[in-house]
């Protein structure tokens, strides 16, 4: 699946916390929800927020740093989305 198509699927709360848990990181997964919250937002929104802002906003050095998790990765996709949310979280407070 690309990138683009699971952001337009985040849109659905099942899909939203499916991916989340298959991220694998339980504590990832709460605070993006109480973010979510705090925001006044569904979780499905917010995580597809977190990871256009990451596209549109990491910088190179990121993305040097993602390429290269990315060929260590058993799970590519989950391993993207998880840094994606991880950047975002600490990038926003």
């Amino acid at each position: 699946m690309l990138l683009g198509d699971l952001i337009a699927k985040l849109e659905d709360e099942a899909v939203a916390t499916e991916t989340l848990v298959r991220v694998g990181d339980l504590g990832l997964v709460a605070v993006m929800t109480a973010r979510a919250a705090e925001a006044g937002l569904p979780l499905g929104r917010y995580a597809a927020w977190a990871v256009r802002h990451y596209a549109d906003t990491a910088p190179d050095d990121e993305w040097v740093q993602l390429m290269g998790a990315l060929g260590r990765a058993d799970d590519p996709g989950a391993t993207c989305l998880g840094r994606a949310f991880a950047y975002v979280l600490d990038a926003c407070g």
